[in-house]
């Protein structure tokens, strides 16, 4: 009896420790890599070059336009210039694959030229990005590039 139940509590243990090893792995498989956290995601990218044309504050009427990825729920935020707009996006780090969706906007009047509109379809079209130091390009295919952010830190 007394070696049924040895052998009864190894197999448990055993049990134990290989559930145990397997869920650990399952877990950092599905969490977001180190890359997508650190390199993109809860920053601030102030837009300053949109179609190949630098974005400067005769380019805007309100707020600089940027957009921030927010790493709860893939939300993403930000401001065209004049207009706030929000919705999701999807990222693959692995290649560099990133995609808006269910975008949306507040609908102020904007007087003046601004780069809004462009912003916007960026967003719709973009397919892939790229960052060095703290430069963000948004791509499409192997086009140039749709636009460029630069990442602000607040003090």
């Amino acid at each position: 009896m007394k070696h049924y139940l040895t052998s009864i509590s190894l197999f448990s243990l055993s049990l134990l420790f290989i559930s145990c090893c397997t869920n650990k792995k399952a877990t950092s498989e599905n969490t977001n890599s180190p890359k997508e956290s650190t390199e993109i995601v809860e920053k601030y990218w102030k837009l300053i070059e949109i179609n190949g044309q630098k974005v400067t504050a005769e380019n805007f009427t309100a707020k600089e336009p940027h957009l921030i990825l927010k790493s709860e729920e893939n939300r993403v935020n930000g401001n065209g210039g004049c207009n706030s707009f929000f919705g999701t996006y999807e990222l693959q780090t692995n290649v560099n694959r990133i995609s808006f969706s269910k975008m949306g906007s507040t609908r102020m009047a904007c007087m003046g030229p601004n780069v809004e509109a462009d912003f916007l379809n960026v967003l719709e079209t973009v397919d892939n990005y790229t960052v060095k130091n703290d430069t963000l390009q948004l791509n499409k295919a192997r086009m140039a590039p749709l636009a460029k952010f630069v990442a602000v830190y607040l003090k």
